[in-house]
């Protein structure tokens, strides 16, 4: 909870005093704070969830002052933390029940996060964008 979630509101705390008028937040939910998660992940997918939560109350209450906020909610990202925790079948079912038979690569994940960011995405407000190859969709 305090690595997800405290973390994320510290930091909102923190930077929004510093923000100009059109500055925008996105945050990192998950498509386990969408779905519960696998196996285990009961904590992860209650803090991602809670940050899809906090993404749409800060959206509301920053908006007012011009500031977008947003969150991605990535799905099977191929990164090091799965190649240590995951096993590889079940990586292998994941990517096989998406329709794009993949998992995603950061990049495509930073991508959205920097479309998010930039002024394309300024009229965008409270979304929690799923980057899941269709895996999941709201």
């Amino acid at each position: 909870m305090s690595l997800n979630l405290k973390s994320t509101f510290l930091m909102t705390r923190a930077a929004v005093p510093y923000m100009p008028r059109g500055s925008a937040i996105v945050n990192l939910s998950s498509q386990a704070g969408r779905d519960g998660g696998g196996a285990g992940a009961s904590i992860y997918a209650t803090a991602k969830g809670a940050v899809s939560t906090f993404t749409r109350v800060m959206a509301k209450e920053l908006g007012l002052r011009g500031t977008c906020v947003n969150a991605v909610c990535p799905g099977m990202i191929s990164t090091s933390f799965h190649d240590m925790f995951s096993k590889p079948e079940v990586r292998t079912t994941v990517a096989g029940a998406t329709p794009l038979r993949r998992e995603g690569k950061a990049s495509e994940v930073a991508e959205v996060v920097a479309c998010l960011a930039s002024t394309d995405g300024s009229f965008l407000k409270a979304v929690n964008l799923d980057v899941n190859g269709g895996l999941l969709f709201s």
